[in-house]
């Protein structure tokens, strides 16, 4: 009798943690709160949805960065259309609309507009869903000004000029489509060239580089107050009781590990065709981005699991949006104001959906020098002309490896050389995005290097950096 009541007891002490553990199980809440089938999804052909970003980003090049059609179609518009379609695109540009409209057969077509200082947007039935904002920069022109807050530059010597123009020829390597390179060196520019129809004005392709532009935005709201590093998420959609997403904090979105379910590029398990991801998705279609980023299901435990994923930046811009608005300031002035004013930019397009939100994972364009401004405030541990701009301590958190990702290459939205793929000292950590987008930091040299490139030269990009580094690093000895 005795061993009959204790095996129930055991077995009633099993199925009560089996319980337990279900319960408590944040993934499997998350799936019964939200299933994956229910989620929506990326929606359209990968034809259809490549031709859309082929279309914006073509868009751009052409009526922002003032380059001509049939090089930036060549160099940068096929970035995430399918291979199989690269010989059968056509484009029309209608300068009088400032648009530009793709095509693929007589079936598919695709356009995208020019909104000035939103940049272009892809086109949608209805239209935008918000008044264009003019920016204006609050500071005086940048040739009244020495670097780095304008654009006198005073020649710098006491380098090998043989090394230097050897850097050059490296980065520049044909094969490369190198656009534009900018080095500095204890504050000042010493080396710096462009290609052909680019110059220091030319706002160029930045993709992912905008990631760490988020974590920048993030740390000035941090700064004032507003935000801190380890609260919980203030996302409306997470906070219904019972929700496990309500548990995601600040840190684990710069961070990348969420956990929040988003199929990417660089998940080892997906095999989807590239526009048809989440994470590539958002560049894809006339989407609200922040609400397509918000309704995700739990994948991996909060703070487990790194995976570099769409969501969790775009999570943070939505949180920016909220927190600037909430604060009665206006949205898409705000980054000029708060950040680009006081470091010496003038102008960083940051390009929104059709619903007015920043897509700061890839639709941003800067110039070489607005990207070293950005570098150096990070070098310099936030500060600028004796001001902090972001946290004491920011610049190391983002640089630190996050102990949720298998392998030391990533930090707070920022990559890290922990591994050594990039030629110069293991404290570099560095902004990065699509096409060989580069914005290194290297705290042991007191240097930021700015690569900036076409994608069509994307695969031959690191290797030219690194040759090029390597001659850096020996004219700063």
């Amino acid at each position: 009798m005795k061993k009959l009541y204790l095996l129930t007891i055991i077995c009633m002490l099993l199925f009560s943690c089996a319980g337990l553990h279900k319960t408590e199980d944040p993934v499997a809440r998350s799936l019964e709160y939200q299933p994956w089938e229910d989620t929506p999804q990326p929606e359209g052909s990968a034809a259809y949805l490549g031709l859309g970003s082929y279309a914006k980003v073509l868009c751009t090049a052409i009526f922002e960065s003032g380059r001509e059609a049939k090089e930036a179609a060549n160099n940068s518009g096929k970035i995430i259309l399918a291979e199989e379609y690269h010989d059968e695109v056509a484009y029309q540009v209608n300068r009088e609309r400032q648009q530009v409209v793709a095509l693929l057969g007589d079936s598919l077509k695709r356009s995208a507009t020019y909104h000035a200082d939103q940049g272009c947007i892809i086109d949608r039935p209805g239209g935008l869903q918000f008044e264009p904002v003019r920016l204006k920069s609050g500071l005086p022109p940048a040739d009244t000004q020495p670097w780095p807050m304008g654009d006198l530059v005073s020649p710098e010597g006491g380098y090998s000029r043989s090394l230097l123009d050897s850097a050059l020829a490296a980065a520049f390597d044909s094969s490369s489509l190198t656009a534009a390179f900018l080095v500095i060196h204890k504050g000042e520019i010493i080396l710096e060239r462009y290609r052909e129809g680019v110059d220091k004005d030319t706002q160029l392709e930045s993709w992912s580089m905008g990631k760490s532009l988020t974590a920048t935005l993030i740390g000035r709201l941090i700064h004032d107050g507003e935000l801190s590093l380890d609260q919980k998420a203030p996302v409306k959609e997470w906070q219904t009781p019972g929700d496990p997403r309500s548990e995601i904090t600040i840190r684990q979105l710069l961070q990348m590990s969420s956990g929040l379910r988003f199929p990417a590029h660089r998940d080892p398990e997906v095999k989807v065709p590239l526009a048809k991801l989440a994470h590539m998705y958002v560049y894809c279609d006339a989407i609200n981005v922040f609400e397509f980023s918000v309704n995700r299901p739990l994948e991996f435990v909060p703070g487990t699991t790194g995976r570099y994923r769409n969501c969790d930046p775009l999570t943070l811009g939505y949180i920016v949006r909220n927190t600037v608005e909430a604060g009665q300031r206006n949205y898409w002035t705000w980054p000029q104001e708060a950040l680009f004013d006081k470091i010496g930019i003038r102008r960083q397009l940051l390009e929104t959906d059709p619903y007015g939100n920043f897509i700061l994972t890839g639709f941003d364009y800067g110039t070489a020098r607005n990207w070293g401004r950005l570098g150096l405030l990070y070098l310099q541990d936030g500060m600028w002309n004796g001001e902090r701009l972001l946290p004491e301590g920011y610049a190391e958190f983002v640089s630190t490896p996050a102990a949720s990702w298998e392998r030391p290459i990533y930090g707070g939205l920022f990559w890290i050389n922990g591994t050594g793929e990039i030629n110069l000292p293991p404290d570099t950590y560095y902004m990065a995005g699509g096409g060989g987008q580069r914005t290194l930091i290297c705290p042991s040299l007191d240097l930021v290097v700015v690569r900036m490139g076409h994608s069509e030269g994307a695969a031959f990009a690191d290797t030219s950096l690194n040759q090029a580094l390597g001659f850096i690093r020996q004219a700063l000895e």
